[in-house]
């Protein structure tokens, strides 16, 4: 059986890692490389950076903070946040990143995760998809959750498949920052329908969560940022108390 993973989620502006509501009051709470450092001491099967400044400047500074990151960490992570051709993707893996997240660019050009993926293999391509609860209807939402698209959350998870997405990174809008678990129903209808891996995202708050998302909700991986940050739980405490229930867990 394949270990479930536990995933950091840093959101990195500039040269320095953030944290706020929704993109704003922006505070800085460290250094992403030396966090990134200190997270795979820690026990990180993996860590996300999601580029919150993607201008074509801060592309730039964001490729050169990656290659700093895979030169000083031993984990595999993956980088997101703007990436709207096969070129900046391209950029993102020369430089060592492990993995590449895409999400509204995908929307707008479905076809742009089977380009990179033909190229780099699908193991390459995670499909971030944020998506809420519309008259009943799980609905994906594109540009940070702020625009309705259309399309049904399972309809675009099989399809990102289809077109050749490794993994599929499903964010609650519903339950992104209420620390009251996760969207465990969906991400399990999720899991059963996919046959590539599903990362849960969006309502960490303690141990039971992620204990409930992996056992109901069937997830591969789960991602968390804020409870991982302010220190409200350790990735090592987190990762032992899994194990006593009974979960597959890399120590």
């Amino acid at each position: 059986m394949v270990a479930k993973r536990i995933i950091p989620c840093l959101d990195v502006n500039g040269n320095t890692t953030v944290k706020g509501v929704r993109f704003d009051n922006l505070k800085i709470i460290g250094d992403p490389v030396l966090m990134g450092v200190n997270y795979a001491i820690a026990g990180a099967d993996e860590l996300v950076y999601l580029d919150i400044s993607a201008t074509n400047e801060g592309r730039k500074t964001f490729v050169d903070l990656v290659k700093e990151i895979a030169r000083e960490i031993n984990i595999p992570f993956t980088v997101g946040g703007g990436i709207s051709c096969f070129k900046e993707a391209a950029e993102m893996l020369n430089a060592g990143a492990d993995k590449i997240a895409i999400n509204s660019s995908a929307l707008s050009n479905p076809q742009l995760i089977k380009e990179i993926s033909s190229v780099f293999g699908s193991q390459f391509v995670v499909v971030a998809i944020d998506a809420t609860q519309i008259n009943g209807c799980w609905m994906v939402m594109s540009r940070g959750g702020r625009i309705p698209t259309g399309r049904k959350l399972l309809d675009w998870a099989l399809e990102s498949q289809d077109l050749g997405a490794g993994e599929i990174l499903f964010t609650s809008i519903d339950n992104d920052g209420t620390k009251e678990g996760f969207a465990c129903d969906k991400i399990a209808q999720l899991s059963y329908s996919l046959s590539i891996p599903v990362i849960a995202s969006g309502g960490a708050g303690k141990a039971e969560h992620f204990e409930r998302v992996f056992k109901e909700g069937k997830a591969d991986a789960a991602l968390a940022a804020s409870i991982f940050h302010n220190g409200e739980i350790s990735i090592k405490d987190l990762k032992s108390n899994l194990l006593n229930r009974g979960l597959n867990i890399r120590i």
